[in-house]
Order: C-alpha cells, then sequence, then structure tokens
C-alpha cells in the first residue's frame, strides 16, 4: 500500500499530487474503455450459443466452450487465410522496412541532385489517402495481370507504406552525428558499409516500432484487399472474417472465436517488440 501511495507522491514531498490522481484514474478509465470489448469478445468466444444471449456480456463463461475456435477454424476456412496473411506479411514487412531504410540513409546522407525535392515528394506520398486511389489502383493491377495474386497486393502495401517509413527514419538518421559516417568514408568505408554498420545496428528501436505499426496494419489491411484480391482462394484474414460473419453471424461463439484468433498474431508481435514501441517512435519522430 506505501509503495502505491507513493506513486501518487511529488518527488521531494511527503504528500499527494492531485494532479497525479488525476492522470492515474484518467489513464485507468481510458484503458478500462480500450479494454472491455476485448474482454467481451474472449468471453463470447468462450460460452455456448443458449449461454450467451441469457447471461451478462462481461460475465465469465461458466464453461469453457474450446470447440467454438476449432469450429470456428474449420467452417471458416482460416487455414487458407491465415497462410496468405502469413505470406503477404512477412514478406512485405521486412522487405519494406529495408526499402525505407535504404531510402532515408540516402536522402539524409548522400548529396544528390535534387535530393530535397525528391524527399517532399517521398513526404507527399504520406499526404495522400490510398482510399481515393482503389479504381485507378485495380486498373493498374489489372493491367499488370496481378489480381487475385500475392504480388498484385504486395506491391500497393509497399508503394503506400515506405513513404511514411522513409519519413520516420530520415529524421532518425538525420540526427545522427556526421562525423560517424564522414570518419568511415575517409577510411575508404562505402555507403552501403556505413548503413550496414553503423545506421543500421543504432536504429533497431526505430526500425523494431515500424516493425510493430506495418505488421499490424498489413495483418489488418482491408480495403485495398478487397479490390484486388477477389477470389476467396487469395484472400487474407480479415476478408475470410468478413466472409464468415455474414454466414454464421447468429453462431456468437464461433464469430467472437474468429475475431480472437484474427487479432492474436498482431498482439503477439506487439508484445514481443513492445519495449522497443516508445523508444523507437520518439526517437524517429525528430525535427530536423
Amino acid at each position: 500500500m506505501n509503495a502505491f501511495a507513493s506513486a501518487f507522491r511529488q518527488p521531494g514531498l511527503d504528500r499527494i499530487d492531485p494532479i497525479l490522481v488525476i492522470l492515474w484514474a484518467a489513464l485507468i478509465a481510458i484503458a478500462a474503455v480500450w479494454i472491455a470489448p476485448f474482454v467481451f469478445i474472449v468471453f463470447t468466444s468462450l460460452k455456448a450459443n443458449s449461454t450467451v444471449m441469457g447471461s451478462s456480456a462481461f460475465s465469465p463463461p461458466t464453461s469453457l466452450e474450446w470447440a467454438n475456435y476449432s469450429g470456428a477454424w474449420a467452417r471458416g476456412r482460416f487455414s487458407t487465410t491465415v497462410l496468405n496473411s502469413a505470406v503477404i506479411t512477412t514478406v512485405k514487412v521486412p522487405l519494406g522496412l529495408l526499402i525505407s531504410a535504404m531510402a532515408a540513409y540516402a536522402l539524409s546522407r548522400i548529396r544528390l541532385p535534387g535530393g530535397r525535392a525528391l524527399f517532399l515528394l517521398v513526404l507527399f506520398g504520406t499526404m495522400l489517402p490510398f482510399q481515393v486511389m482503389l479504381a485507378p489502383l485495380f486498373t493498374l493491377v489489372n493491367g499488370f495481370g496481378l489480381i487475385n495474386t500475392k504480388l498484385g497486393i504486395i506491391l500497393p502495401y509497399l508503394a503506400f507504406g515506405v513513404p511514411y517509413q522513409v519519413f520516420i527514419l530520415h529524421g532518425f538518421f538525420s540526427e545522427v552525428p556526421k562525423e560517424l559516417s564522414e570518419a568511415a568514408l575517409v577510411d575508404g568505408a562505402s555507403h552501403f558499409t556505413i548503413f550496414r554498420r553503423i545506421f543500421l545496428p543504432i536504429s533497431l528501436p526505430v526500425l523494431a516500432a515500424l516493425l510493430i505499426l506495418d505488421f499490424v496494419a498489413t495483418w489488418n489491411e482491408f480495403a485495398m484487399a478487397l479490390v484486388i484480391l477477389q477470389d476467396n482462394g487469395a484472400w487474407t484474414l480479415p476478408l475470410g472474417l468478413m466472409s464468415f460473419q455474414s454466414q454464421f453471424q447468429s453462431d456468437y461463439g464461433q464469430l467472437n472465436a474468429a475475431i480472437v484468433m484474427t487479432v492474436l498474431p498482431a498482439t503477439i508481435v506487439y508484445l514481443i517488440f513492445q519495449r522497443y514501441f516508445v523508444s523507437g517512435l520518439t526517437s524517429g519522430a525528430i525535427k530536423e
């Protein structure tokens, strides 16, 4: 109890700070609002249909219906959609980070003719909402014959994801002392060697934070996949969940089990890299 009360005291003083109490109360309330829907989904996924309507939304299940998960997995053919999402995400996320890191290094450390204008052009890509580009994007992908292919969805994901990552990494690389790269150049190191041995190691927290954001965005992306992946054999997990919901919307237990399986991979990735998340974003969001 003393340790709990000390969290509300001002440093060096022996009295409770009311501002800290208000801030903690606000944080707890916000956390409860965010956690409550997930608790409801998990509890419902473990209940039988006969008990869902007759019990409180937040009452824990009296008996665990694990069969909801196996049933949803089989009925929704999630083995196909999970595999498609896993392949697309594991290819796109590392490749996008590599391209963004190399582009950010080149724009921040190599003197290029029109380099500033090129960076502003990349920055413009962060301001363009992809929703207005869905129709021309479909026409372009269809023209290359890539509809219903993994390459046809990976390339647009890269095009719309790289500009934001370049913006964050460019700000981080610009704050690295120039003496590091200049000394390495004098010693005969190439730009690729400097990038690989100096800039990549020190940018791991930023890259980890971007990996989390990019993984979640790619794993949960719906609108672009809906336009490009029209064959249900090529669907990603969000499209499979949409189809499952339209067919089995009255089967509350299995529907919520499918939702839990959809969000679980992104949650696991966040928990693995979350210690880098705050420090990484803070390091990358540096104004030049």
